[in-house]
């Protein structure tokens, strides 16, 4: 694919920047002695190449938007090497492969949020709202989200509450073996499969295997497409208004791929 000159002149600025800001001392490359030569700050495109495991001119080209569709692994390479955001990651990958990253660049990003989402959170109003990380665990939520819950707890884990408190199962999410585990256990194994290196997400799901109840279940159905859409509804007990169903929508955060927002509006049965 070939790129726009734009494109390129853009593609060299941010990776330029990025060579230049890392020190060849601390990358493992001898100090520079005085004397002619290369004066640049930073890495060169030549260290880039020893860095990266290939041929002398590669970087260069791919530098200059001339290394037609990169692969996966380079990018990736490239990426960690000049230590990239998320967000330059995915410029990356937009600009070069016309598609979203297939994973985080860094393991550490979703499992954490700014502090502005917990007064963002309290102000949802009535409907059941939170923000868990990359591992499920509740980041911040609103008070909604608390009464849903008996006396008031809110869970630390909301996929471990789901799937292995026997609370969950036999008095908050109804009809839970026909509804709950085949809507929740594919999002468990998407999760534990795009972070395979997640240690927390390996011990949930090591846990979830190992459980007499859910294990067979989650042999069965967690290998399928999530069967989610804005709008998914469910049967509930809540621990306020009893019976009813939540009416979800979910939203990946953008500063911190892995963690999401989930606003669940609660309907009461009829009586």
């Amino acid at each position: 694919m070939r790129l726009s000159a734009s494109d390129r002149g853009r593609l060299k600025e941010i990776l330029q920047k990025r060579r230049a800001a890392l020190d060849p001392v601390t990358m493992g490359f001898p100090e520079r002695r005085p004397g002619p030569g290369r004066r640049a700050a930073g890495l060169s495109q030549e260290q880039m190449d020893v860095l990266l495991t290939r041929t002398v001119g590669t970087y260069n080209r791919f530098e200059n938007g001339q290394l037609a569709n990169p692969a996966t692994d380079f990018l990736t390479a490239v990426a960690r090497t000049l230590r990239l955001d998320e967000h330059e990651w995915a410029f990356l990958w937009q600009l070069l492969r016309k598609e979203h990253p297939p994973h985080p660049l860094h393991s550490s990003s979703g499992m954490s949020i700014a502090g502005v989402w917990q007064r963002v959170i309290d102000r949802v109003g009535d409907s059941v709202a939170f923000v868990h990380d990359a591992e499920w665990n509740v980041l911040v939520h609103n008070e909604g989200f608390r009464r849903f819950f008996p006396r008031g707890q809110a869970p630390a884990n909301i996929m471990r509450y789901m799937l292995l408190d026997p609370e969950a199962r036999t008095e908050v999410l109804t009809d839970w073996e026909t509804q709950w585990v085949p809507a929740m256990m594919p999002h468990l194994k998407q999760s534990a499969a795009l972070r395979p290196a997640n240690d927390g997400l390996a011990r949930l799901e090591r846990d979830v295997l190992d459980d007499p109840v859910t294990g067979p279940l989650y042999r069965d159905c967690a290998s399928a497409p999530i069967p989610f859409y804005d709008g998914s509804e469910l049967p509930v007990r809540h621990a306020v208004h009893g019976p009813g169903r939540l009416t979800t929508c979910l939203a990946d955060l953008a500063a911190a791929p892995g963690a999401r927002l989930n606003i669940s509006l609660f309907t009461a049965d009829a009586p």
